[in-house]
């Protein structure tokens, strides 16, 4: 597997690359790297010719600067972790390669950054949008992998894509479980052995909750899934939203309208995501 640091570098290599009539397929992460990451690596394997992951952890997609601080950094491990499922290319830049300056761009996506993760992290998705953007100029890939477990995201850089004309085909790929439901996340790591022991109560609820829309109306939904994280120790439901799987947009009466069940949860000061939707591409 080849590492790079350098932008420049990396590039004189993918072009070498492209020159050659090989494909490339990317996935972007942020490190502390699990099987969910890996399987995003697997799928573009039997899709391309060349794969590269890059792992940066972009500080302007941070509203909490002890968020940022806390995030793990494990370059290390997440290199070898690659290396076991023949990863090409490894692409960890630093800050300052990254940013030489601070961006002044804004990026605003709409209605789908004003809901949900939007709401609760404001200027989130900007940062989202500026990194994604820059990482896509730089590989110029012809291929993009994420996981649906940072839905809204998906949708995001869905709509940056579209915006921007990016010359790229993007795959949304299953969110992966550990064997009691818990979707794989590189927060996971940060739970105490108590909030771990309780956090698959996610994932439940969403079963429960997609469910129950058979035969019961929004609110209710809603309120079921409230009194869930009632009176549990440490736990705390910070959003739970029924919402068009495209748009975003909150339903508040039920329609034949493809759904996303949409979840954000607190185990002390650790925030987990998840949700459910057909909306899958592999």
């Amino acid at each position: 597997m080849l590492t790079f640091s350098s932008i420049e570098t990396l590039k004189k290599t993918l072009t070498s690359a492209k020159q050659k009539g090989q494909t490339i397929g990317f996935v972007p992460t942020m490190g502390a790297l699990h099987e969910g990451h890996l399987s995003l690596i697997k799928t573009a394997k039997t899709q391309n010719d060349l794969v590269i992951c890059s792992i940066f952890v972009n500080p302007t997609q941070f509203n909490n600067p002890e968020d940022l601080a806390k995030y793990p950094r494990t370059l290390e491990a997440d290199s070898q972790l690659l290396q076991s499922v023949a990863c090409d290319v490894l692409f960890a830049p630093s800050a300052s390669e990254m940013y030489p300056s601070l961006p002044r761009l804004n990026i605003n996506f709409g209605s789908l950054e004003t809901v949900m993760e939007g709401a609760f992290r404001p200027g989130h998705f900007n940062g989202v949008g500026i990194v994604v953007a820059k990482l896509f100029n730089i590989v110029a890939a012809d291929d993009v992998y994420f996981g649906q477990k940072d839905f809204q995201q998906c949708m995001v850089i869905r709509q940056l894509i579209a915006d921007l004309s990016i010359q790229t085909t993007m795959h949304i790929c299953p969110t992966l479980r550990e064997a009691d439901g818990l979707a794989m996340s590189s927060r996971n790591r940060n739970l105490t052995p108590a909030h771990r022991a309780k956090a698959p109560i996610i994932y439940q609820t969403l079963l429960l909750a997609q469910k129950m829309l058979e035969t019961t109306g929004i609110e209710a939904v809603k309120s079921f899934v409230s009194q869930q994280f009632e009176d549990i120790n440490g736990v705390q439901l910070e959003y739970f939203e029924i919402a068009n799987a495209q748009t975003l947009a909150p339903i508040l009466e039920k329609t034949d309208d493809e759904i996303a069940l949409c979840i954000a949860v607190f185990f002390g000061k650790v925030r987990l995501i998840d949700n459910l939707s057909a909306l899958v591409e592999s």
